[in-house]
């Protein structure tokens, strides 16, 4: 096997990040036969199949999965050491992708994000916000804002600053079901769930921990969307500080079960690659530890 071409790696990378050829062929202003035939000959040169393609998607094989991330390795590497050679090896440029939490996105992530474009004019970015746990190779992204580490030990996980969790409900909620003085009260309320699953736990830590089986009466996949429901009474939900801080500030929102702690989730910033970032990857990942600083 030889490639000696790196084209053809950037290629590839190219072709796995745009999501389809026709996609990749635009942004390159090449044609489709241009992008097939070349994908075709780095298969060739590989001896294996990097990508399962239908006429509507594609998705990487085991062996493309290896070979992208490696590829996207190989290329940070030269850009590194590019930027190290030439006289404007401190200009921050190029494509910044990132994604993080909805709630937590809006609230800190975009404005911080736009302050860092301002510093690095030729610097393009794009956000996703999800609660959904992306596949950060599958999706292209350089750097993931979390809540709490990922156990999948091909990705980076870098604590960016402290965060905890708490129950919250609104005034009205309150007033007319009361407030649980013990964790085991809350099966007897309406308790909001972040996620998919109706049937979960809260853990509870202190000097007695404590474990609820909770049935939630709403479940959302969006943080904000629980969020809304608990200020609009619909019951007490659990959620990170971050989130809430200013609505229990001024009242819209009120602690439940506050002598009862709930495991920490730190946020961390979360990449997919061992070795060298890009220099803007680290130059986000240094700023959002600068001014993210602690919670509320």
């Amino acid at each position: 096997m030889a490639i000696n071409d790196l084209s053809l790696l950037r290629l590839f990378v190219q072709v796995v990040e745009a999501g389809t050829l026709s996609a990749t062929a635009r942004k390159l202003n090449i044609s489709l036969p241009v992008v097939s035939r070349r994908l075709r000959l780095l298969e060739n040169n590989l001896g294996a199949r990097l990508l399962q393609r239908t006429t509507r998607r594609q998705s990487l094989t085991a062996e493309g999965r290896l070979f992208y991330q490696r590829a996207v390795q190989i290329l940070a590497d030269l850009e590194q050491v590019e930027q190290q050679l030439s006289r404007h090896s401190a200009t921050v440029s190029g494509h910044l992708r990132v994604t993080a939490p909805v709630a937590l996105g809006r609230r800190r992530i975009t404005p911080l994000l736009a302050e860092f474009r301002a510093l690095h004019p030729q610097l393009h970015v794009q956000l996703e916000l999800t609660d959904t746990v992306l596949d950060l190779v599958e999706s292209g992204v350089d750097l993931a804002v979390r809540y709490g580490a990922l156990d999948d030990s091909s990705y980076i996980s870098q604590p960016l600053a402290p965060n905890h969790r708490i129950l919250c409900a609104s005034p009205d909620y309150l007033q007319h079901h009361g407030e649980p003085r013990h964790p085991t009260e809350l099966v007897h309320h309406q308790c909001l769930q972040i996620g998919h699953q109706t049937q979960t736990e809260w853990r509870f830590e202190g000097d007695e921990p404590v474990t609820v089986k909770i049935a939630a009466t709403l479940v959302a996949n969006d943080g904000d969307a629980v969020h809304q429901w608990a200020l609009a009474g619909h019951g007490i939900a659990r959620k990170s500080i971050w989130d809430v801080a200013e609505d229990l500030r001024v009242g819209r929102l009120v602690q439940v079960l506050a002598d009862y702690p709930i495991p920490a989730a730190p946020l961390h910033a979360i990449y997919p690659h061992r070795r060298h970032l890009t220099l803007r990857v680290r130059a986000f990942l240094d700023y959002l530890a600068a001014h993210l600083g602690t919670a509320a």
